[in-house]
């Protein structure tokens, strides 16, 4: 029995072992499970129950109909999912609101400020952010910590299959009322979506780096004028110790690349397009007798026309090794079920 018992401990041991091991290898993306731990609901409940809060959130919020906007927000998610663990098909929508965050709903129900565009400085800022919420998703962390509360017999759980919605919390910054289990997670979830979230960046051909560079530019603007960014991402705030661990994580579990994209002109076009709507809000919410006036279309921040052939239209790519980005001869793709940056090993 003693025997049986230590093999036992040892056999659990080692799959731990190997299941960290595995977790740590972004080359075995899409060919492992990150989801692990115990979880009382299956993958069918989840999925409802996102919709259903999804819904909700939809009811309440402003969701950006904008074609551009929202068809570039969605590839650019999609594209990390491809290259994520998740095993769900994601449903990617833009709030409208200024605030910056993002936050991800069990069953791939994900929601995108538009001020999150409009504070990042480049796609790969963008893209980063977006991946931290899928890895949220794949790991399935909002049901697994449920699971917890209930285990627990605590009241984080919203019934919303009994009817009522006790536990809810209100998110100020989106005006919207969501289940506060659902997005505040633990220090161990958090530190697992942020090792996964710079795996499925560097699987896109992301630079991982840019990642970091975002919370810490985060960072830089709450120490200047501390309060005008303390709701940003609160529900798993940034701090000193995450950025150092993820600073780690790029450099012991991703191998470096030749170059890594950076921006696109699309992602600048649509930046200006989103500065442009929230410019014109703000001059219809000012006194209506003084003089109003309309910007061209386009005159936002970002690149000029589009459809021109120049390599302002190509991917920025950063080379390892270089003090700046620059561009390489990327075929850009009209497909919209393909990749739209081109990937430093050609896919």
């Amino acid at each position: 029995m003693r025997i049986t018992r230590y093999s036992a401990v040892l056999l659990i041991a080692f799959s731990l072992f190997a299941a960290d091991n595995k977790e740590k290898d972004p080359d075995a993306i899409g060919n492992r499970d990150v989801s692990g731990g115990v979880n009382f609901y299956s993958v069918e409940k989840e999925i409802a129950l996102g919709k259903a809060l999804a819904q909700q959130v939809e009811r309440q919020a402003k969701i950006i109909d904008d074609p551009t906007i929202a068809e570039y927000v969605n590839r650019v998610g999609q594209n990390l999912v491809r290259n994520s663990d998740a095993k769900v098909p994601f449903t990617i929508k833009v709030i409208d609101t200024e605030e910056v965050n993002a936050f991800a709903l069990p069953g791939g129900f994900f929601f995108v400020n538009s001020g999150l565009l409009i504070k990042a400085d480049s796609e790969a800022e963008l893209a980063g952010v977006m991946a931290h919420e899928i890895a949220h998703v794949a790991a399935r962390h909002g049901t697994r910590q449920a699971t917890r509360g209930e285990i627990a017999q605590l009241s984080t759980i919203p019934l919303i299959f009994l009817g009522g919605w006790t536990g809810y919390g209100i998110r100020q910054a989106a005006s919207v009322a969501i289940p506060v289990g659902y997005l505040s997670f633990s220090r161990g979830f958090e530190s697992e979506a942020d090792l996964l979230g710079l795996e499925y960046m560097y699987k896109t051909g992301y630079d991982p780096v840019a990642f970091v560079d975002f919370f810490e530019k985060i960072q830089a603007m709450e120490k200047k004028k501390p309060g005008t960014m303390a709701k940003v991402f609160s529900t798993h705030p940034m701090t000193e110790d995450r950025i150092q661990v993820a600073q780690k994580n790029i450099q012991m579990y991703l191998k470096e690349r030749p170059e890594y994209v950076v921006n696109t002109s699309e992602f600048n076009d649509v930046k200006g397009r989103l500065a442009s709507l929230h410019n014109k809000r703000q001059l219809n919410n000012q006194d209506p007798n003084r003089p109003t006036l309309r910007k061209a279309p386009g005159s936002g921040s970002g690149s000029s026309g589009s459809g021109s052939g120049s390599s302002d239209d190509r991917p920025t790519l950063k080379r390892r090794g270089d003090d700046g980005s620059s561009s390489s001869g990327s075929d850009s793709t009209s497909d919209d079920d393909r990749p739209t940056l081109k990937r430093s090993d050609g896919n």
